[in-house]
């Protein structure tokens, strides 16, 4: 392996001792860039080439969170006479980002894996809503990423507009860099390109239409992710149809992913107390240490709220995301906990 050239595609130390434990010596390793169905689009220090999953990886991995997402290091096979590498194993992952999968079940879906920055984008014309933004935190520190906010379509509105609601992004206790760009001026453009640091990974995250494909096409400097002309409002369309890791001329890469309408929290590890850091601080003064925080005498977080200390908007989604993560856990760690059994070695006398 040419460390080298691996380390600009993001790998160090702790993934050279991830592939010690877990890769054939004999063997390579490589970075997912793209998933299609049954194939993988993977990048390594000979290029990029095509792979898939062996059977039996397929078959001991216990649910489709453990099969290789956009962002992960794999264990791979091939020959120059190969047309296809054969991935063996996955690497651990550094970091992730990952949502509760639709309807009842209590898996998760992932979404991309190993990204140093999630870059939070909401446009400020007509998405901008600081009760998702605090939904996508909470999911970003949970998988172990930090997060920027990026706010498009600057040209829509008046300057003093963005100046509010990049004051609500701040009186809601978000301390994270805040970024704001015009695809169609490109003015902020220059301020993320000079953000964006060789051999990092940067997933652009958002709803539908916020502008990501063709930022990322502006980064890139051509027409590579499809876009779509925006409506007369200003609202853009959903184009983007997979997730892909992009490599760009400065060394640093991005990841586009399609528009998430929806989204809920699985059982978090930290992640909303991480992002809540005013009212945790609050809550360490409350008379009861089982404290909820709804109805108890002598709780901190209650009377912060009734000076103004804490805005109700703020403290309603702390509640609201606390309780959807609350709710998932008991079920979530059980599953887990069933997983780890099923998946270890039959006994034998």
């Amino acid at each position: 392996m040419n460390n080298a050239e691996l380390e600009a595609l993001g790998w160090d130390d702790w993934f050279e001792e991830q592939a010690r434990v877990s890769c054939d010596p004999a063997g390579a390793v490589g970075r997912v860039v793209a998933v299609d169905r049954d194939q993988l689009l993977l990048l390594n220090e000979a290029g990029a080439f095509r792979a898939k999953i062996s059977g039996k990886y397929m078959y001991q991995s216990a649910s489709s969170a453990k099969l290789p997402c956009v962002g992960d290091w794999v264990c791979v096979e091939k020959t120059p006479a190969d047309q296809f590498g054969m991935v063996r194993g996955i690497l651990a992952r550094k970091t992730s980002l990952r949502r509760k999968a639709v309807g009842e079940s209590i898996e998760f879906q992932m979404i991309a894996a190993n990204i140093d920055v999630v870059m939070i984008v909401q446009s400020c014309h007509y998405d901008f809503n600081v009760k998702r933004l605090e939904r996508y935190l909470v999911m970003t520190r949970d998988g172990g990423a930090t997060s920027c906010v990026l706010l498009t379509k600057t040209d829509l509105v008046e300057p003093a507009v963005l100046a509010a609601l990049v004051a609500q992004i701040r009186s809601a206790g978000i301390d994270v860099p805040v970024l704001t760009l015009s695809n169609v001026t490109q003015e902020g453009m220059t301020e993320l390109r000079s953000a964006l640091e060789p051999g990092k990974t940067y997933c652009f995250v958002g709803s539908s239409g916020v502008g990501k494909s063709t930022l990322i096409n502006g980064l890139v400097g051509r027409d590579l992710q499809k876009t779509k002309e925006v409506s007369g409002t200003g609202e853009g369309r959903h184009t983007t149809v997979r997730r892909e890791l992009i490599v760009l001329d400065n060394g640093s890469m991005v990841i586009d992913n399609p528009g998430m309408r929806e989204f809920r929290v699985l059982a978090t590890d930290g992640g909303v107390e991480a992002n809540y850091a005013d009212i945790i601080e609050h809550a360490s003064h409350c008379h009861f240490r089982n404290c909820t925080h709804t109805n108890e005498p002598g709780c901190a977080v209650l009377q912060a709220l009734e000076s103004g200390e804490i805005a109700g908007e703020h403290y309603k989604n702390f509640l609201k995301l606390k309780r959807e993560s609350e709710c998932h856990q008991p079920s979530y760690f059980e599953k887990r906990k069933k997983d780890r059994l099923l998946s270890r070695p039959p006994h034998t006398t």
